[in-house]
């Protein structure tokens, strides 16, 4: 019968499998061994970098936790305070200004780049001259490499009464509207965000020029076919062909705005009174001027959150948008 001649080739069969199996135990265990070597190799290529981050980056930001929970001057004994610095912040009118003046640098910092680097790069894409785009890029991005501090040096001489801006309203029949425009209560915070605006715009423009350098060429083409105007074609292709790109630009530029110090502190100091006070400056001044290093360190841990509760959505906006 058939049936009977069954067991002994699916005996021999089994018997097979068998020895493959056992035969390619080895192996696995070799591929194994390999993965779990590449595991510990990566881990060990970046034990350096991780360990200057605990010592540089987590140990501080640890300890300035700590410090946020006591009254300390820097010298004498702690007093426990708790949450009394945190909750000092919110309750202090002027620490709470800091806060809502570097929502305001957002604009100057952040918006108004992104904006108008959008528009400028645009307008270069359409120069047809390659040497004068190079120029206009060139130009551009020189802010960028200069230092904050300089910066803001360069900028007070100009925003002084006798300074060129003023020289200019002057020339332009204007010399009404001249002031020192650094040292005025009302003028002081936005004339501190156009410097952050100078300093913004080479970058953005910069990076959206990348950008539109990888946008499909045929997209502008299809544009023109269909009898678009620069606008639409802007508004229809440019934009949003730059998405990632403009998340890069809004996330580098409000981290830049929410944590100003260099600029706010060596134009104004934070004055004219505490008008263009910003958080960054107001941590400098507790911590080293006043010896409230506690206080001081309670408002650097809320920028810390502020900085994180801003971007992180920010940057979860744009990845969506993306998908």
């Amino acid at each position: 019968m058939e049936s009977g001649a069954d067991p002994i080739p699916s005996a021999a069969a089994d018997g097979a499998r068998a020895g493959a199996s056992h035969r390619s135990r080895p192996a696995r265990r070799r591929r194994h061994g390999r993965a779990t070597r590449g595991r510990w190799a990566g881990w060990l290529f970046a034990l350096p970098a991780a360990v200057m981050f605990a010592v540089f980056v987590v140990v501080p930001l640890l300890q300035t936790a700590w410090y946020s929970l006591y009254a300390w001057n820097g010298i004498t004994a702690a007093t426990w305070v708790g949450l009394g610095n945190y909750a000092r912040v919110f309750a202090d009118s002027r620490l709470l200004a800091t806060i809502v003046h570097s929502f305001v640098f957002i604009i100057f910092f952040s918006i108004v780049p992104v904006f108008v680097g959008l528009v400028t790069a645009a307008l270069i894409k359409d120069v047809q001259s390659k040497a004068l785009s190079t120029v206009a890029r060139t130009l551009l991005f020189i802010p960028q490499i200069i230092p904050g501090a300089g910066a803001a040096v360069a900028w007070t001489w100009i925003y002084s009464q006798q300074g060129a801006f003023n020289e200019l309203l002057r020339f332009m029949g204007l010399g009404a509207l001249a002031r020192p425009w650094l040292g005025d209560f009302q003028w002081a915070l936005p004339s501190v965000g156009v410097i952050g605006t100078w300093l913004s715009l080479g970058l953005c423009t910069v990076l959206l020029l990348a950008g539109i350098g990888n946008i499909d060429g045929s997209l502008y083409e299809a544009a023109r076919l269909d009898g678009a105007g620069w606008f639409r074609e802007f508004f229809s292709v440019t934009v949003p062909g730059l998405r990632s790109q403009i998340g890069v630009c809004i996330t580098i530029t409000t981290i830049a705005a929410l944590a100003s110090f260099d600029v706010v502190f060596l134009a104004t100091q934070g004055g004219p009174g505490y008008s263009t006070a910003v958080p960054g400056v107001e941590i400098y001044l507790l911590a080293f001027t006043q010896n409230q290093v506690g206080q001081a360190s309670a408002l650097a841990i809320v920028l810390m959150l502020l900085v994180l509760v801003i971007v992180g959505p920010l940057q979860s906006l744009f990845r969506e948008r993306d998908a």
